[in-house]
């Protein structure tokens, strides 16, 4: 990818400021107050030093306790002025990273399955998470440091010209080179920032792909082998951390040796000058203070500058993301669909899932009646899975057209399309939580009547009830305390709380024993009453009393008709069927 421009990602990054712009102008107010606090200093002491030097009775009592008075009024205004920058301020990032976290959150959920099935949830994580901190700090501290270093070194420059322009030209002249030296740092280090984030990132992957499957790495005893392919990142890791430390140690020390060239001619010009009577020595001890001041600022820019390409660096990765636009979204003119009765209609339909490829689908047709009951069976690869998951636009068709009650499904909205269709799928995932909020998943503000009436219906109500919690009892992460069979009719009781018209169940009971079969199959059956139904079937006993089956190969599908049709042609399905029989 193209790297991109800071110009071009401030542009980016510069709306989020858009709702904290009194917090943001109050900030660098703030931000003026201090600085200008700081340059008092060396002014007081430069008028009690030319009293001292040029006439010492001048330098009365009154006088040291005016400049003191000045200077402790000066300091409580810097005192309560760098308050707000550190509190206020850093709220208004906190809440800038918020506002991100929030738009990154819903570009994610936008994005469609054909990202997800490439994208690693680790990498992702390091995005919502690292990334946004640094821009948070990057979103406070930016206009802050650039604003205060900027101010100091105007003000300073137009000080020290008014006390000898030509030693603040030789002073000043130090500076040039070591904006291009420290520029060239600059650029290493964002590269080496970016290849820190993309390996952390690379590293949450991993560390999140063994945790998940630690059943069975503990099950074939793969702990070292885990441990080994951790170690391997890790160490990654750790050279491209080596590597970013190396250039930021190149970028102080250069800082550090600019620092003392700057002291040591202000030293020894200023003193040629003294020595020339071209300055006094009120002047001369301000200079070194302007200058220590002068310093300060230079630190601290470059100590922003790591800050400054972390933040850069976020900002990057956090447009990279917001950049890709959804493959599946709403067209313009999308209207809301109501009413379904059920009708699906598949018009000469095709599907592949990248260009180039081959197609899963091929110039299929097939209408179902409302309340209709499809079963689809045939050998793997032969495109069960992805003809339901057209139904509602997981992934869009290649070409052809489907049709709900005679509407094309791309001419209505995504979530009135979705909120009508439920699925049920073999590999159930439950959020960490308690039951009753998994349960509730299905329609947010059910109560608990409902609930427990989607349950009963479920057959999930008797297990649930003896649990010790009930309701509330703690499912565990992917509901990892609960059986397969136990899982599986919660998300049955989801769906029955959603109450969809068109159910789409995926092998559902193809992973559970057989008395969990059973009382999942009687759930499904309530379930599927009165509702336009496909059911990917792998035990063919549990498809026997569908209104139609369909036997869907590579070819398309092979035949039709219900199972004592298809058994008495004595086609594929009698073969699939007299092989499980035999099983």
């Amino acid at each position: 990818m193209k790297q991109s421009k800071n110009g071009g990602l401030l542009k980016r990054f510069l709306p989020y400021y858009k709702k904290y712009r009194f917090i943001l102008v109050c900030d660098l107010l703030c931000a003026a107050l201090t600085t200008v606090c700081e340059l008092v200093l060396p002014m007081i002491v430069r008028h009690i030093t030319e009293c001292a030097t040029n006439d010492i009775s001048a330098l009365t009592v009154e006088l040291i306790l005016r400049c003191t008075l000045l200077y402790v009024v000066l300091r409580i205004i810097d005192t309560l002025a760098n308050y707000y920058m550190a509190s206020v301020g850093h709220i208004m990032g906190a809440k800038m990273e918020s506002d991100m976290r929030h738009d990154f959150f819903d570009h994610l959920q936008k994005l469609s399955f054909s990202y997800y099935d490439s994208a690693k949830v680790g990498t992702l994580m390091s995005r919502i998470t690292n990334d946004l901190f640094d821009i948070t700090e990057f979103a406070h501290h930016g206009p802050e440091e650039i604003f205060i270093a900027g101010l100091k070194i105007v003000c300073s420059f137009i000080i020290l010209c008014t006390v000898s322009v030509p030693l603040t030209l030789i002073v000043f002249a130090v500076m040039p080179p070591m904006i291009l030296v420290l520029s060239l740092f600059r650029r290493r280090m964002k590269e080496g920032f970016r290849d820190s984030r993309k390996q952390i990132g690379e590293l949450n992957s991993q560390v999140e792909d063994s945790l998940l499957g630690i059943r069975v790495v503990k099950s074939f005893a793969k702990e070292e082998y885990e441990q080994k392919k951790f170690d391997d990142g890790n160490g990654v890791f750790l050279k491209v951390k080596e590597r970013v430390y190396k250039i930021m140690g190149g970028f102080q020390s250069c800082t550090r040796l600019f620092d003392g060239i700057m002291y040591i001619t202000v030293v020894a010009a200023g003193a040629f000058f003294l020595r020339a009577d071209s300055i006094s020595a009120g002047d001369y001890v301000a200079y070194l203070m302007f200058v220590s001041t002068l310093m300060t600022s230079v630190r601290r820019i470059v100590e922003f500058t790591e800050q400054f390409q972390r933040g850069m660096t976020g900002i990057e990765r956090f447009s990279e993301i917001m950049d890709i636009e959804p493959e599946i979204r709403d067209a313009k003119d999308a209207s809301a669909l109501e009413s379904v009765r059920g009708e699906i209609t598949f018009d000469e339909v095709s599907f592949h899932y990248s260009e180039g490829e081959r197609d899963v689908i091929s110039h299929l047709s097939l209408q179902v009646k409302p309340g209709e009951s499809v079963a689809l069976v045939g050998p793997s690869g032969g495109g069960k899975t992805t003809l339901c998951s057209l139904i509602p636009r997981f992934y869009d068709v290649s070409s052809g057209t489907v049709r709900i009650d005679g509407t094309d499904i791309k001419e209505v909205t995504l979530r009135s399309l979705r909120e009508n269709i439920g699925m049920v799928a073999q590999d159930v995932y439950l959020f960490s939580g308690s039951i009753r909020e998994n349960i509730a998943y299905g329609k947010e503000d059910a109560t608990d009547e409902e609930i427990r009436a989607a349950a009963k219906l479920a057959g999930a109500d008797e297990f649930i009830d003896a649990l010790p919690d009930g309701y509330d009892s703690y499912v565990g992460e992917r509901g990892i305390k609960l059986s397969g069979g136990q899982k599986q009719r919660i998300s049955i009781a989801r769906v029955f709380l959603k109450n969809p018209p068109i159910l789409i169940l995926d092998e559902a009971t193809s992973a559970l024993d057989n008395e969990s079969e059973r009382l999942v199959q009687q759930s499904l059956e309530r379930l599927a009453k009165g509702r336009t139904t496909f059911t990917i079937a792998h035990r063919l006993t549990t498809i026997k009393n569908a209104d139609r089956i369909l036997v869907l190969t590579e070819n398309g599908i092979e035949e039709s008709g219900s199972h004592r049709e298809l058994i008495a042609q004595g086609g594929l399905y009698s073969e699939l069927y007299q092989l499980y029989s035999a099983d």
